[in-house]
């Protein structure tokens, strides 16, 4: 169990059931919050069992109000419908102001706006899409999106997280259409007609293939292009192995470009020039690991870019950073010297991961000032 003190006060004690995998519980009650062990994932019995138990102990010390994620899809979700009855009040959280707020209450904020960025890999938006690269403009209470990454869809849903190839195949298309067959690379080379026309149809029909602005997905296609490799082991399998190849090599702090694109009421990041070059320093010849290096430069400088736009808008100056992509420690170390150098305040989690196990905390906190 971990104790997370709080700056403030709860109005009232909650149970917050966290996500589907990496699950921690929290009851939160007074100015303390527990956090559970970890059920590693609720689609494994052994887990959901433990989770089960977990909640039932603190289901006795008398929560009021039930907080999960915004997901019903989530085992955890479910579980929530199943004992929100009676005086309980369940309140639905998003997976990705939920990060953010975790951070928050680690770093003892009471309820005052930030600009949070949260990096992940799957979390479901109120637009019914797949978030994962969000910048937002939040407190406890309320949030706003202002940034995202560019929606792409998922070719095969979860089939896309195993085969990060799918992600990179669409994204060259959509840039260089079928011309793209034609790119002297590794994972080019290796894709055959018929399964290339199979993709298309999906893309074309939008077949099981939900959209998604997700990080940690834009890490598996441009790892799939780097490494020439189709399929993962499990998820950011590929992007892991992306973070150890450009820590070999040195920094390169210049970026590839990228553009936002004004959408009102968001900016929308468009990563094609990222991909054009990625992919023009891979057919030159360029060693895997200064391209890597490179890209995770782009990203930092694209959260750079992000938080000043913010900023601008909003004369916000703190930055809260949470996500399982943060996990990637030469990213975090990128990043945190681009926002020191332009004058950042910059939090991120001390005691709990950014992964989804600090979920429950974020849901705790909001759901104790969300009306």
């Amino acid at each position: 169990m971990t104790i997370i003190n709080l700056p403030f006060i709860m109005k009232s004690p909650v149970l917050a059931l966290g996500a589907n995998s990496k699950n921690r519980i929290c009851f939160a009650k007074g100015s303390k919050a527990y956090l559970s062990n970890m059920h590693e994932n609720l689609d494994n019995i052994d887990d959901l069992s433990e989770f089960e138990k977990s909640a039932k102990s603190a289901l006795s010390r008398k929560p009021k109000i039930i907080a999960c994620d915004l997901h019903s899809g989530y085992l955890s979700s479910r579980y929530a419908d199943e004992i929100s009855e009676g005086n309980l009040l369940k309140k639905p959280i998003q997976h990705h102001h939920a990060h953010i707020a975790s951070c928050m209450a680690e770093n003892q904020f009471k309820n005052e706006y930030v600009i949070g960025v949260a990096f992940d890999g799957t979390g479901l938006g109120v637009d019914g899409n797949i978030w994962g690269a969000e910048f937002l403009f939040c407190n406890y209470a309320n949030f706003q999106r202002l940034i995202r990454l560019e929606y792409i869809p998922l070719l095969g849903s979860e089939k896309a997280i195993t085969e990060p190839a799918r992600l990179a195949y669409l994204w060259l298309y959509l840039i260089y259409k079928d011309r793209f067959l034609d790119i002297k690379i590794n994972l080019t080379q290796a894709l055959k007609p018929k399964k290339w026309a199979v993709f298309k149809k999906m893309y074309s029909s939008g077949f099981n293939s939900p959209k998604a602005s997700s990080m940690g997905r834009l890490f598996d296609a441009v790892a799939s292009i780097v490494l020439g490799k189709q399929k993962a082991e499990f998820e950011a399998d590929l992007a892991i192995q992306l973070q150890r190849l450009a820590e070999k090599s040195s920094d390169v702090q210049a970026a590839y470009k990228f553009s936002f694109v004004k959408q009102p009421p968001l900016f929308v990041i468009d990563p094609r020039d990222i991909f054009k070059g990625v992919v023009k320093d891979t057919t030159s010849g360029l060693p895997a690991g200064y391209i890597a290096n490179r890209f995770h430069y782009t990203i930092a400088s694209i959260i750079l870019e992000g938080a000043e736009k913010i900023r601008k808008i909003k004369k916000a100056n703190k930055v809260v950073l949470s996500g399982g992509v943060f996990q990637n420690s030469l990213l975090l170390r990128m990043t945190l010297e681009l926002l020191y150098k332009k004058g950042f305040k910059v939090y991120t989690h001390k005691a709990l991961s950014p992964n989804d196990s600090s979920i429950a905390l974020g849901q705790a906190v909001i759901a104790n000032f969300k009306e």
